[in-house]
């Protein structure tokens, strides 16, 4: 069911193709950087809590084969999940994750969860398939465009993760699953905080005002928030804080209303 907050805004548009084929690439050079790894690496911490490198492996796996199990089903008769209700959604959602996690890593070698998942992509996810087709998703139906999106936030975000368990590994984020992640997640907190007095500009991809107050017509906005994408992604997901974004010169914000700490993390 839409929340009243979320149907009043538009939903930005999303182009099914170019996700999918972003998608398939990125999970395709996670999964080839994974098999290179060594049994030191593989164990190292990260920080996600008590996973490892060989869960947050696993995980990819987990994320990204939620497609093809959902597309060998057959199609639900509507969607009944907003995209952005998801962010609120995923929270109560991540102690089983953490558990089916864990269970993920210790069933099977990482090469054979890669390969289950890449010949499940072959197979269901294929060129032209319909962005609209609803899908099956943890917490509710969405059209495969939306579930889509929900993908590249995963594989942005653990990307990171996997770049910071692992440094000198240097995985880059392939630009249309950035640019995905980056409008979502900035839509999220349109969302999560309506209004106009503030502008946060996520140069190349993004440009949302939010916070309630005095609404901007003209001239240079008196509140303005501006970050790079991937120091937005980890802001929103709670992998940096605030403050130290802003020690750090990572994020410059100007105006009363500028200090967004209140309202992030926007997901789990």
């Amino acid at each position: 069911m839409v929340s009243p907050k979320t149907s009043r805004k538009r939903p930005r548009s999303y182009d099914s193709e170019k996700l999918r084929t972003a998608v398939l690439a990125q999970f395709a050079a996670v999964r080839e950087a994974v098999e290179g790894l060594t049994p030191e690496q593989l164990a190292a911490p990260t920080r996600l809590g008590d996973w490892t490198v060989r869960e947050l492996a696993a995980h990819f796996t987990m994320a990204v084969g939620m497609l093809p199990r959902g597309l060998a089903q057959p199609a639900p008769p509507q969607a009944d999940l907003a995209l952005l209700d998801y962010p609120a959604l995923t929270a109560p959602a991540a102690p089983a994750v953490a558990v089916g996690v864990q269970e993920l890593a210790r069933s099977a070698p990482l090469s054979e969860l890669y390969a289950q998942v890449a010949a499940g992509l072959d197979t269901y996810l294929t060129a032209g398939i319909d962005g609209e087709r609803p899908v099956a998703h943890r917490v509710g139906t969405m059209p495969l465009t939306g579930v889509l999106v929900t993908r590249a936030v995963e594989l942005a975000v653990h990307t990171d993760d996997l770049n910071d368990a692992l440094p000198g590994l240097g995985l880059p984020v392939e630009r249309q699953l950035l640019a995905a992640a980056t409008r979502f997640l900035a839509d999220a907190l349109a969302v999560k905080a309506p209004g106009a007095s503030t502008e946060v500009r996520i140069p190349p991809f993004a440009v949302v005002q939010c916070v309630e107050g005095p609404r901007h017509t003209r001239g240079t906005p008196p509140n303005v928030v501006e970050t790079d994408p991937l120091t937005w992604i980890r802001l929103a997901t709670g992998r940096t804080e605030w403050a130290a974004a802003i020690d750090e010169a990572r994020v410059s914000a100007s105006g009363e209303r500028a200090d967004l700490s209140a309202l992030l993390p926007i997901m789990a």
